[in-house]
């Protein structure tokens, strides 16, 4: 019996046959499957590594700041400006009904009170008579605070290398802050880093309080919560103001400063904030945490082009809290590559998963 291609002069007896190119065709596509996915993650990487070094150079800015303008109206004026473009945001991505809070108003108005009102003006009472490397390596702390507070409140027990890696952060922190010497008096920086870190305490409880609220997308979280919080920093404001705690300044002052103004709020507490929130989209939570310890590298590296010097102590503690959130966050992604998915009842659930908000006080 003669072959098909030799009945059909039309078919090509040397031409590869239809499975080859179906496998040609797939090995091409996951070609560039890989290629977009490299390139998604290579672009994440970039959108976090952009957030921390603005979030680091803040600490400075805000410093400058804080020799004009109190910490208290410096708030005000931060995150006045950042709500207004971040509902607006939110309005344009989710649509008008984004913007109305629902039953959800009260607890929103609480966290973001606590996470902008409580982190910004206990901060910046701190930075103003602290230095913004001593700000920077306290809050970068973040994620070891976060699992003491889950410990503490929701019985989360931590791991062996949690547990090691936060003591030897928080004697990495005690070396930066005190240089060396373990005297309480003198300059007083043991109060005003107690000020940052009570700030960023305040931060934990709002990045906590966004799992009570699982309907919200990360978007409305933020945005809603830094629209009520600015309304409290600015009730805050008021009534210290009022109260002769602080002066408002004159408006030469602040005008003199509206392109420091401009960065805390528009770059540091809008860009920055959108950044984070899509890189970690990308490239996940416990990846994306890493880049939080370039937040205190280039507070470091700043002071050092601003020609300050630090001591041994103040390195060598940098060093060992830097070394301790790393090998904490990757024990963390160990952990979380081992478990196996999480199977439903009803089978896979198809649809985007919800971004966690911010999980950095610098927003």
């Amino acid at each position: 019996m003669q072959s098909m291609a030799r009945e059909d002069p039309t078919i090509d007896p040397h031409a590869p046959d239809s499975s080859m190119i179906e496998q040609g065709m797939l090995a091409g596509c996951l070609r560039k499957g890989a290629h977009m996915t490299y390139d998604n993650r290579l672009r994440g990487a970039a959108m976090l590594t952009f957030t921390a070094l603005a979030w680091g150079a803040m600490f400075a800015v805000a410093k400058s700041a804080l020799t004009t303008i109190d910490a208290f109206h410096l708030s005000a004026l931060r995150y006045g400006p950042a709500a207004v473009v971040m509902l607006a945001i939110l309005g344009l991505v989710e649509g008008p009904r984004a913007l109305l809070p629902g039953r959800a108003a009260g607890r929103l108005w609480l966290f973001g009170t606590f996470g902008f009102a409580g982190f910004s003006i206990l901060g910046f009472l701190g930075l103003a008579r602290s230095t913004p490397e001593h700000a920077a390596i306290i809050v970068a702390l973040l994620p070891l605070v976060t699992t003491l507070m889950n410990w503490l409140v929701r019985g989360r027990r931590p791991t062996r290398t949690g547990l090691v890696a936060t003591f030897v952060a928080l004697a990495g922190v005690v070396l930066v802050v005190t240089r060396g010497r373990l005297q309480l008096d003198g300059a007083g920086s043991w109060h005003a880093d107690a000020l940052v870190l009570a700030g960023a305490t305040c931060w934990v409880a709002y990045t906590m309080g966004a799992a009570t609220l699982p309907e919200l997308s990360a978007m409305r979280y933020t945005a809603l919560s830094m629209a009520l919080g600015a309304v409290s920093i600015v009730a805050i404001t008021l009534a210290a103001t009022l109260a002769g705690f602080v002066t408002a300044p004159a408006w030469p002052h602040v005008e003199a400063l509206w392109h420091d103004i401009a960065y805390l709020s528009l770059v540091a507490g809008v860009l920055a904030v959108l950044a984070w929130n899509a890189g970690i989209g990308v490239v996940g939570a416990t990846s994306g945490v890493l880049f939080i310890n370039l937040v205190p590298v280039t507070a470091f590296a700043i002071g050092v082009a601003q020609g300050h010097r630090f001591g041994a102590a103040e390195m060598a503690g940098a060093s060992m809290t830097l070394a301790a959130l790393v090998a904490s966050s990757l024990a963390g992604r160990s952990a979380g590559a081992g478990r196996p998915p999480i199977a439903h009842a009803s089978g896979p659930r198809p649809g985007p998963a919800r971004v966690a908000p911010a999980l950095h006080p610098c927003v």
